[in-house]
């Protein structure tokens, strides 16, 4: 995949980071020189150090033959102007970062894919840190549904009961599926019949959401 990334900050230089990694041909666009040098000198990548947001320049990047222009400036009037560009050249990905979430219908009306400010949804995880300590990670669905993962404590309710009998003892809510156990290294894909050991990180969808009543079954009992 030919994939061009504008901005080599913090969330650039990650998108960087993993789209070399799988051996994507990536060209980085960042007007800073300094960063620019410092990618170039780090990934396997083509680095143009100018402002993305001359046409010039998307098309020295190659943006008609892009098949994904992903922009990461801390800028939304800069993202837009380049996803505009992206779409006028036919790139078939367009996906964004945005700073200001009053500025999401524009960049859905260009039919861009859009990530939430990194800071706004850093502070979701800070703040469902301290609310739901034993959650270590978690992604928002919509209506309320959530998918996250927690670790199994030892003398957790739930632990060493299988899946049905969890379920019949209460443990899990209506609507709240537990899709993937990870068991010393290895991904069990869970069945009615698995069961549930401390120590197992376990991801769960939960349609409600992860209240006190799921994460109680994991944790144990104070």
């Amino acid at each position: 995949m030919y994939i061009i990334v504008v901005g080599a900050g913090r969330t650039g230089s990650k998108v960087i980071e993993l789209a070399t990694r799988d051996d994507h041909e990536v060209v980085v666009i960042e007007r800073d020189h300094e960063i620019a040098e410092a990618v170039s000198a780090t990934y396997d990548c083509m680095v143009i150090n100018a402002d993305a947001a001359a046409k010039e320049i998307l098309l020295e990047a190659g943006v008609e033959e892009a098949d994904a222009l992903i922009s990461t400036t801390e800028n939304d009037s800069v993202n837009l102007m380049i996803s505009m560009l992206g779409k006028q050249y036919g790139v078939e990905t367009l996906v964004s970062s945005i700073n200001d979430p009053q500025h999401m219908d524009l960049f859905g009306d260009l039919g861009v894919n859009i990530v939430e400010s990194p800071h706004e949804l850093n502070g979701q995880y800070l703040y469902r840190a301290v609310q739901r300590p034993a959650i270590q990670d978690f992604m928002e669905i919509g209506g309320g549904a959530e998918i996250f993962e927690l670790t199994v404590e030892a003398d957790a309710p739930i632990a060493g009961l299988s899946l049905i009998d969890a379920d019949s003892d209460g443990h899990l809510p209506e609507e709240t599926v537990i899709v993937a156990i990870v068991r010393d290294g290895d991904l069990l894909i869970p069945r009615g019949e698995s069961d549930i050991r401390a120590g197992d990180t376990v991801t769960v969808f939960a349609k409600n959401g992860a209240g006190d009543r799921i994460t109680g079954a994991f944790t144990k009992p104070c």
